[in-house]
Formats: structure tokens, sequence, C-alpha cells
């Protein structure tokens, strides 16, 4: 039957289907706790291709989930044996602003970002904003009635409609739009056919049931559970847009949506409040909520503590006031003075009333970074530090995520679910819209050693929340995850009306069935289960296991936004989902697990999704719990080709430096094949390279024979303060002039340059293309070569790649073994930075191209630091990977995504930068890709640069003291 259903989407559809193993898998699970895998996923290319989809469907009797971004928290977008509408790939459009009207039309695909782009130049915004505003789409966000944290002053999704364009599983077509007076009612009713059947029946089910809806459905700001049914009230006014949204995608499809945009403050100011403990916040905040604040969020020190668990401390937190809870209250006006006025009055207003600790933050970009740790929540609270009684940290999941309450009664709940947590032995931190009483919390379920304790969690949790006048869910809809809990919110009658109000909508259950009505069990579907194999690589932070390790990707999608960042630049450049570091987890899970991908370490479907992986590291910082996908691909690759034959390039170019040193003991014989009009496309060939690349050209010499000769020809005072040059394979044999330079720098700054007693190499090559038994003889014959570094001694590293891999990476190829280099290793402008050096002026503008290991892994503070000490104004490239990634760029079949990562940001700044902008690019793949690609580019190393600023620094001294001489004999000026 699959195949047959596949055969006859793919003659009715113009969009991609795709019903392969790999595709189900990715496709799967969401951003919930749950693995359902469907038949098959449709991508549509418009809305004729989602009606033809969906009557396909309805002939075969296969039910059909809506899907966005696939950041369901609550199992909302998967569906066991459905086939998945993917939205976002392909109906994703602003098709109209109006700013007359203040409104727009998008289709369902659309992401938030994207509309409030193009909202922005009329000086509007959609007032939801979610915390995966970067990826989440308006149809993701109707189907769960999505807010985040202004809502306080904008509402959430249902307050910002205009008008929906429907369709149902029955392929009728209708538009619903709000409140409408009684003679627009009673002609919806009249007008014949499915329609009008539709309005009959939906007003009778409000008229039946007056007293019963009055009474029954809670009345909160965040009443995310359940169906909407009071919206059909007549003092609501039959509003259809209300009563839909959030219906989760079980009664109608969204083919597009007119929504209303509101005035966008020209400026803000921030409110940081301190309280001593999360309770204080909550009792403080109603009343806060008079003066009308923008935002009234709240975040714990639990917060702060599990972003310090996952990385540096950001220098933000330092204007946090004093406590242990925090509000976030913005304000807005017309001018930064207007907004800092109304942020002083509500601090005053604060400090009176709780005498909180108060900050004023109107400085732009410290909001912005604050507001980061707040939206990076939903990530970092995923895996919970170790607890102040030393238990240890671990993995936090969903399931409890967004209950909410009267904000009055906000207070008490804290508290007591503080105490029902303690009763269960579990942790999490709560955060969230105090403002509405929303409390998100991920807690650490043991859900693979016993799933029995999260269901006798959540029935005390709901029995709690309803007790305090609450709902399951504020804002995050219920999906698997709560809806089996609805009996205990809302009576038996209320649960008949809600099957009723499926009914008439979908009377076959074929749009996300098992939801909302006759739900599948809370603790079913679950997506933990997979068997641990034998690994090659230490993995600490996950106790050893890959299966945690993947299991770390919890679905927030942070690297399928393709606006900025580093991650993931093969997805920014396909748009395929098993090209996204979260697709590539699911498919990793799935091969632990063994029943969809069932050739564990030799699955194709693996290999060829990690296939585009550039390895650049970029999710091992940017993803929120630091999927390091680049380590995996190593680990599989290693398994993968085992005793198997490898592919060409992982020959010629994780034996690079072999290669070199064999080609340096006939420097010219061997560059004159590289560069041969007939050797050059054999050569490339065997090594697997595309033709369309051009081989790299091999320097006269190594950089260890030059500085053996200019060592001779310029000795150093044997009392200078000696540092270790590591002179990786590329400074090496490949490309010394950097090494050259930082020589040649180190010396004028008064050092005295060493190197090691024999040839060094990191292994990255190696690591890169799996075969990490050869690397980890690679690194101890270097460490061998390295011998006992001196006490002090520190060690520079010029190639980011490298260097990284020495810090973050040896440790993992020789788990107690690699020495004290990996802390001490330091980039060059860490070494400067942290001494402190003198350093000459080089004015004018520069842009840098950082290395996504360096991004990853080394950071680049210290450039900064250094490029502003030398007087360049440097503009640091948010490009994201250059898009040649060591080999990746080279090999046979990446040549297009290479260069469309290259051309995404990259180039085009490159293009456009003023003349006389000196180009900064440390790593080696980065100076190639640009080189290569952009002919007219220069870039160079920081160490180039330097030296640059030392010899014009020189050549003016010596035009200086030349004119201070006075003219020779005999001359006169003019």
């Amino acid at each position: 039957m699959a195949s047959d259903l596949a055969r006859a989407l793919a003659a009715a559809v113009r969009g991609e289907v795709r019903f392969d193993t790999a595709e189900r898998a990715v496709y799967g699970q969401d951003a919930s706790n749950y693995r359902q895998v469907p038949r098959g996923v449709v991508k549509p290319v418009d809305r004729e291709d989602v009606r033809e989809a969906v009557g396909v469907c309805r002939e075969f009797g296969v039910p059909v989930v809506a899907r966005g971004a696939g950041t369901s928290i609550g199992g909302q977008a998967i569906g066991p044996g459905a086939v998945v509408l993917d939205f976002r790939r392909h109906l994703g459009r602003v098709l109209e602003v109006d700013p007359e009207r203040r409104t727009a039309r998008v289709e369902p695909g659309t992401v938030l970002d994207e509309l409030q782009r193009a909202a922005r130049p009329f000086g509007l915004r959609f007032g939801p904003d979610p915390s995966t505003h970067s990826r989440c789409t308006i149809g993701g966000m109707v189907g769960n009635d999505a807010c985040g944290s202004h809502s306080p002053a904008w509402g959430r999704t249902s307050d910002n409609l205009e008008g929906l364009d429907l369709l149902l599983s029955d392929g009728t077509e209708l538009s619903v739009t709000g409140p409408l007076p009684p003679a627009e009612r009673a002609a919806l009713a009249a007008v014949p056919g499915r329609i009008g059947r539709l309005h009959r029946e939906l007003q009778a089910l409000a008229a039946d049931n007056l007293a019963l809806l009055r009474r029954a459905m809670p009345v909160l700001p965040r009443r995310g559970s359940g169906y909407p049914l009071d919206a059909l009230l007549p003092e609501r006014g039959y509003d259809l847009v209300r009563a839909v949204t959030g219906t989760e995608g079980t009664c109608a499809l969204l083919l597009g949506a007119t929504v209303r945009l509101v005035p966008e403050p020209p400026a803000r100011a921030l409110v940081v409040a301190g309280y001593p403990d999360e309770t204080a916040a909550a009792d403080a905040v109603p009343a806060l909520l008079p003066l009308a604040p923008l935002t009234c969020e709240g975040m714990a020190a639990d917060l702060v503590a599990a972003l310090l668990a996952a990385g540096p401390r950001p220098p933000v937190l330092d204007r946090l006031p004093d406590g242990a809870c925090w509000l976030f209250l913005e304000t807005g006006g017309a001018t930064p003075a207007e907004a800092a006025d109304r942020a002083r009055q509500l601090a005053d207003a604060v400090r009176r009333e709780r005498a909180a600790a108060v900050a004023l933050v109107t400085d732009p970009g410290e909001q912005r970074a604050l507001w980061a740790i707040r939206e990076a929540g939903a990530g970092i609270v995923t895996r919970l530090p170790p607890g102040p009684d030393g238990r240890p940290g671990g993995a936090a999941w969903p399931g409890w995520e967004d209950s909410a309450v009267p904000v009055e009664q906000l207070g008490s709940y804290l508290r007591q679910l503080r105490a029902l947590l303690g009763r269960h032995g579990l942790r999490g931190v709560p955060y969230g819209h105090f403002g509405e009483g929303c409390v998100h919390l991920r807690l650490d379920f043991p859900l693979r050693e016993r799933p029995e304790a999260f269901r006798e969690f959540l029935l005390e949790a709901a029995d709690l929340v309803v007790a305090h006048g609450g709902s399951l869910s504020g804002e995050h809809g219920d999906g698997q995850a709560r809806a089996e809990l609805l009996p205990r919110m809302f009576p038996p009658e209320v649960i008949e009306l809600f099957a009723r109000f499926k009914r008439i909508w979908d009377p076959a259950n074929l749009l996300n069935p098992g939801l909302l009505v006759d739900p599948r069990p809370m603790d079913a579907d679950l997506r933990f289960p997979g068997r641990e194999l034998p690994l090659t690589l230490a993995y600490p932070e996950d106790g050893g296991s890959l299966l945690s390790a993947v299991h770390r990707c919890v679905g927030v999608g942070k690297c399928v936004d393709t606006t900025t960042g580093v991650m993931c630049p093969s997805y920014m450049a396909t748009g395929e989902e098993r090209h996204s570091t979260r697709g590539r987890a699911r498919l990793l899970g799935e091969m632990l697990r063994g029943e969809l991908v069932v050739d564990g370490w030799r699955s194709p479907e693996v290999r060829e999704a990690l296939d585009l992986c550039l390895g650049c590291k970029g999710c091992a910082s940017d993803c929120p719990v630091h999927v390091d996908m680049a380590t995996y691909r190593s680990e599989f690759l290693y398994h993968h080709y085992r005793f198997r034959p490898r592919p060409a390039a992982h020959l010629s170019f994780g034996w690079l430096p072999l290669w070199l040193r064999l080609a340096h003991l006939a420097p010219r014989a061997a560059g004159a094949a590289l560069r041969g009009r007939f050797s050059a496309p054999v050569l490339k060939r065997l090594g697997g390279v595309d033709p369309r690349r051009a081989l790299p050209a091999l320097p006269e010499r190594r950089f260890s024979a030059w500085f053996r000769a200019h060592r001779a020809a310029h000795p150093v005072a044997g009392d200078a303060p000696a540092v270790l040059l590591w002179p990786d394979s590329m400074s090496e044999l490949l490309d010394p002039a950097p090494a050259r330079a930082a020589v040649l720098v180190l010396e004028r700054l008064g050092f005295r340059v060493v190197l090691p007693s024999g040839p060094v190499c990191c292994g990255l090559t190696l690591v890169a293309s799996g075969q990490l038994g050869l690397a980890r003889r690679v690194v101890a014959r270097s460490l061998r070569n390295l011998g006992a570094l001196p006490p002090g001694l520190p060690v520079v590293g010029l190639e980011p790649s490298c260097t990284a891999t020495v810090r973050a990476d040896w440790a993992r190829l020789l788990p107690g073994g690699a020495s004290e280099l990996p802390s001490r290793i330091r980039t060059l402008a860490e070494f400067l930075d942290e001494r402190a050096v003198e350093l000459p002026e080089l004015t004018g503008p520069a842009m840098t191209q950082v290395h996504c290991h360096q991004h990853a892994v080394l950071g680049t503070g210290a450039d900064q630091r250094v490029t502003a000490r030398l007087g360049l104004d440097n503009r640091q490239l948010d490009a994201g990977c250059c898009g040649l990634a060591g080999a990746f760029g080279f090999e046979r079949g990446h040549w297009e995504v290479s260069v469309a990562a290259a051309e995404r940001a990259l180039l085009p700044a490159v293009r456009a930068a003023a003349p006389g902008t000196l180009l900064l690019a440390d790593g080696l793949s980065c100076r190639t890709q640009l080189t290569q690609l952009e002919p007219g580019a220069r870039p160079l190393h920081l160490a180039e640069v330097l030296l640059r600023a030392f010899e014009q620094a020189e050549q003016a001294g010596q035009a200086g003291q030349a004119g201070q001489a006075g003219p020779p004999p005999g001359h006169s000026p003019g």
C-alpha cells in the first residue's frame, strides 16, 4: 500500500514526495519525547499541491499531519503511519504587507522572522514572539496558538489573526474570520452544502451548551489546553478564527492567513528586578501588570547555573542585580529617552512595591544579550547542571513544559510545584512568562530507566495545576504529552463536546488523529529505546554513550535557522531536514534503535546524511545542547569503513600531510604535476577531487627549512622569553607564510621562537575522515616529538582547526594521555592578548572571516581585542562556514554545497567591501575558498596583518629619521 500511495502522490503533486527510510526517520520526531514513524513525507509547492495531497490521502484512508518547523513539544508534528505535509520547505512566502490596514497575508510555512523582516520597514511587527522565532512558522503558531514574551502587550496568536483560509479533510475550502454579528452568523448557516452544515452544527454545539461552556472553560490568558469552544459563544461573536486556532492541526489544514500587525516601538529599555527566589518574584507580578510593561518574564538562578554549565560566563550576567530570580520588564517609546523614562518609572514602582534590587538596561546590545539568555532557555535547560546536593547533572525532558495558572495564584503554584518535584525526586529549571502565569519546566524524568515515573508525576501535576484554576498547557498545546490528562481539567460533558467539535470539522478523523480526542497514552511511543554499541572515541559528557549523546538533540531546531550563525551550513544550502544537525541526530538515533534503520554502522542512510556534514563543529557551540555532529561523524565513518575500502578522498586528504612530505622530496616535480595540463586532472580523479577545484600550489621550501636559515642569519638572545610555535602540517608543508610572519612578529616583540624537535601533526585530516586508529598513532608520535614541555613554556598555534583539535579532540582520542598541551596551547591572538604586548597602529577598515573551529572551540574575543589595539575598524562577518571546511569543498560531489555556503553571506560581503579593506582569515580553508571563488580577494592571517603593521611603523620611523637628519649637501627643497 505504501508504494501505491507514494506513486499516487508523486503523480498528483509537483512538490517532493519522499517515502524513503531516511526521510521517514527524520520526520518521525519533533521536539517532544515521542517517536512516530510516518508513512511518507510530501513537500507541497503551492495550495494546489496541498489539495491534491489531501485528496490522495483521503482516497487511501491515510492520516495527514501538518508540519512547520517541527518544534512541537507535545508531539503534534508527528503521526504513526501518516503522511506528513512539510509546509516550511516551499510554502513560506509573505504575500503582502498592507501598512494602512496593518495586516499581512502569509503562507502557512512562513517563518516568523521572515514576516517580521517584511513588516519592519513600515514600523510594524507581528505581536507574538515565541523563543523559536527564527524558525517557527505561522502555521505552527496558529496550530498551538503560540504566545511569546510580549503577550502581555500584544496577546497571543489568536488575538492577532484577521482571517484563515482552511482546507478540510473532505476537500472543502472555506475562509473564516473573527467575531460576527447575528445576521452574518445566520447567513453562514443558511449556505447550502458542506459549509452551511458545518456552520449550523457549530452554532448548535454552542447553543445547546451555553451554561456548560460558560462555566467549565477556565478564563485565563494562557489557556492552551483543549479546544477553545467558548469562542463559539454568542457573547464572543461566534469567533471561528479563535475557535480553530490552537486545535493542533486536528480540525483543518491552514492554506493561508491574514494576520494583524502592531506598531514596533522604535526604542526599548529593560528593567531587571532581582528577588530572593522565584516565589517572591511571582508574588510581585500582580502589582506590576497595571503599569503595562511590554514583557514580564521570570528567570531564576537555576537557568543561569545551567547556562554557566553549558559554556563560558557571558559578561552581560554582570548586569543582573542581586537576587536568585529576576523579572525582565521591558518598556517602549518613540525615542530612547522616552523608553528609558518609562523604564525609570517602572523601576521606581518595583522598588516601592517589594524593595527589589533593580538594574536599568538601556544599551541595545546589552538588552539583546540578556534576552538571548532567556530565549536560549528552551535548549539550555535540557541539560541540568550538577545539583547543590552533589547530584550529577544530566538530561531534562518536556512533558510538564508550560503549565499556566492565574497570575494571582502563581506564587502558591510554584511553591507547591517545587514540593511536588521534591516528593518525586525530580529536578528542573522553572522560568517563563510570569506576567501571564505560565511556567516552563523540563524535568529529569528517568524515561529510559523507569518511564512509569513520568506518568506518576504528570497525574499529580495535572491535579495541582487544576486546583489552582489553571491549564495543563499555557502555549505549546496538549499533543500526546497532555491530552490524556484533559479529563482532569474538564468535566466529562466538555470532553464529549471536544469529540463532537472534532467530528464536525473532520468526520473521517484523518487530520492528526490521536491527539486531543481519543489520545494515545502519554507514556507510549517514547523515542528513547536504543542499543549501546562499542565506541572508539570517549564521550565523557555523555557517560561514554553515543545513544545519550545523540539524544542531546531535543528538536528545538536552532540548526534550521537559515539566517545567521555557523550551523548548519549544509542545511542552509539544501534546505533538507536530513542535512540539519537535528536530522542527522535523528538518523543516528534510529541507527542505534535498529528498527527503521537496520544496518547499524553500515547504514547507507546515515552515511548519505553525514556525507554533507562539513565537520565545521558549529553545532558543538551554537546548538543549545551542544550536539557535536563532527565527532559523531568521525565515529560513524570509522566503523562504517572499518575493514572496507574507503573513498579515494579519505586517502588523498586524510593522508595529506604524508603526501605533502613526500612531495617536498622533489618539490619542483611535484609542483609541476599539480599544475600540469594533463597531470592535474588525473590527480584530481585519482584523489576524489572535484574537477572544478584548483589544486593548491606547493611552496618552494618547508617552513622549518626557512626557520633554520632565518635563525642562522638572525640569532636571538638566549635569555629572551621562549615561545613554542606549533608548526602544523599545513603551515609546515603547504602555506608557510603565516608561520614565517608569526616568527618575525614574535621576535619583534622580544620573544625567542622555538620549534618541536621533530614533525608534529594534530591528526585532524585523519579524524575528519574517520581514520581514528591512524589518528591516535599520529598524535602519539607528535607527543613524542614534542617532548616534555618546560614549565611555563607557552605554545602558540596558527591554524585554528589544528589548534582546536589539540585543545578539544585529543582528549577524546587519547583519554588521559594527551599531556598538558591541550590546556597550554593558545592562538596567536590569545597569546598576545594575555601578555598585553604593545602593538603598532594599522588603522583602516577590516573584516574577519572566522574559522568555524575557532568559533566553536577557541572563541574570538582575543582577536577582536588585538585588532582593536591595532586601530583597525574590524567587522567580524556573520557569514558562517566558508564552505570549504578542509577537504569537504574539494571532494567530488560537494562543489554545489560548498559554493552555496560561500555565496550565502561571505562572498557577497567581500564583494561589497570598500576598497582598501583588509580581509582577515586565519583558517587556511577560508583563505583557499576566498582566493579560488573570488580571485580579487587577498585574505591574510592575523600574523601577516601584524607583520604589516610592524613594517609600516618601521618604514615610518626610518622616514622620520631621514627627515630629521636634513637634506644632503647641495640639496635644496622644491
